[in-house]
């Protein structure tokens, strides 16, 4: 079978390199460079990718065996009808690695066409390291990397300020925009360059803060063969998608006559605050995740679409997301019950395996950002208990006794959380477990023990697990 390459493109007309994207995972391939694949497809963006690895020291051999291309493989639900697409995306030219090629790297900072940065070098790629001393020789960091590569652009352009560039990080991280920026100006002050660099990033390099949101699983190994023969090519890099995605960017509407995604049916939005969209995600998408996990698991479910599938734990994820999550924010309801009903249908994906043991990870802290605030929002509003995100942190707390029904759980957490319940479970009768891990300040940010009425209603959940059990 016929590898993919460039030379089955040939008919195509050559677009410049507008987009210098760093990270080559498959999270970006299938959600940024996928819509500036359909933007020029329908002749509302003209340009196209240069891929720039920032993981590892070996060559990005298969991206440029390829010549970038690759297909996207679309799947689930959407409007309540089951989608399986596959599309050849052309918008990638290929890719670079600054440890091989820092010269090459940096050349592309003088491409006069170039007008945007994309990133995603996951939550802890946004940092500074202090060992990056010189803009001569490869940074460690992403945003040193990032600051060598704009000076080059700033000297080679004599300052002009027409050569300025629009940065849309995607790492899952708050201001991610904001912080970027930081560092990048951190960075001209530790290799002391001159302040006529300084001055032209804060006044002509935008950065924009950006909340992302797609499902991307990446190569879908089980059907690998069968997507050959189905497109007459050997692809290596097929990445596996969702068909849900959305893209908020905290900037002027006028931003998207340069990144026209909204004139298709692309859900990318410019605005002015970010806060309740990413508030909205973390509640009802994250929350919804992070409420069912552990009671799922108790009943002996393992992937999130088998959850949501079961009759108990359907009910259980409705009632909570509907009845109190959802009432406990200070949104349009209108727009929060659509996104909520996006959110299941997401769940339900059947060609997802979504592991419930993966969402486990550091369930403690992801119960105090994800479900805790909705908890207590609606305590304060209803003045009454949230009777299923009680029963969410009951099972919580029975999941981190390590062993439920004589099998052991796959507990993934700090180590002293992990030995704290280990040694709480151990030593306490269930009312004495409860309250001490109810009043653990350093888990909670606060003592639950003082809400009215919290202790005793998760108590009474607990016990009904634990004789379950029994």
């Amino acid at each position: 079978m016929e590898t993919l390459s460039r030379e089955d493109l040939q008919h195509r007309q050559k677009r410049p390199i507008k987009v210098l994207q760093f990270g080559t995972g498959n999270f970006l391939r299938g959600f940024a460079d996928w819509m500036i694949d359909v933007m020029n497809e329908k002749g509302l963006f003209n340009g196209d990718i240069q891929m720039i690895q920032v993981h590892g020291k070996t060559p990005p051999t298969q991206i440029e065996r390829q010549g970038g291309l690759y297909h996207l493989l679309t799947r689930g639900f959407k409007n309540g009808k089951t989608v399986d697409e596959i599309r050849l995306i052309s918008s990638v030219q290929g890719a670079t690695n600054p440890y091989l090629d820092f010269q090459g790297f940096l050349e592309l900072g003088k491409l006069p066409e170039v007008e945007w940065i994309i990133s995603n070098t996951t939550e802890a790629g946004i940092y500074f390291e202090g060992k990056d001393k010189s803009p001569e020789v490869t940074p460690e960091s992403f945003p040193g990397k990032l600051a060598a590569m704009l000076y080059t652009r700033y000297r080679f352009f004599e300052g002009d300020p027409d050569k300025g560039l629009h940065v849309l990080p995607c790492e899952l991280i708050e201001e991610n925009g904001d912080k970027l920026k930081e560092i990048t100006l951190r960075y001209a002050k530790h290799w002391e360059l001159e302040t006529t660099f300084s001055d032209w990033v804060e006044k002509n390099v935008k950065f924009y803060n950006t909340l992302v949101d797609r499902i991307v699983p990446g190569f879908p190994q089980k059907d690998a063969d069968a997507i050959f023969e189905k497109t007459g090519f050997e692809d290596q890099l097929i990445v596996m998608a969702e068909p849900f995605h959305f893209w908020a960017i905290e900037a002027p509407e006028s931003l998207g006559e340069k990144f026209p995604a909204h004139k298709l049916d692309l859900d990318v939005l410019f605005v002015k605050d970010l806060l309740p969209y990413r508030t909205r995600k973390v509640r009802i998408l994250n929350g919804g995740h992070t409420a069912m996990v552990p009671l799922a698991y108790l009943r002996g479910l393992r992937l999130v679409k088998e959850a949501v599938e079961d009759s108990y734990m359907q009910q259980f994820l409705m009632e909570a997301i509907h009845e109190e999550i959802i009432p406990a924010l200070d949104l349009p309801q209108k727009e929060l019950k659509k996104f909520a009903d996006d959110v299941v249908e997401r769940f339900r994906n059947p060609f997802i395996d979504h592991q419930l043991s993966a969402i486990a990870l550091n369930s403690i802290s992801k119960f105090k950002v994800r479900v805790l605030p909705s908890m207590l929002d609606y305590i304060k509003k209803k003045e009454e208990m949230p009777k299923r995100l009680v029963q969410s942190m009951a099972a919580l707390l029975v999941f981190y006794k390590g062993n439920y029904k004589g099998e052991t759980l796959p507990l993934k957490d700090d180590a002293v959380i992990i030995n704290y319940f280990d040694k709480l479970w151990k030593a306490k009768d269930t009312e004495e477990a409860v309250l001490d891990a109810m009043g653990k300040i350093t888990f909670w940010d606060q003592d639950l023990t003082l809400v009215p009425g919290l202790s005793k209603a998760v108590t009474k959940e607990v016990k009904l697990l634990l004789k379950e059990e029994e």
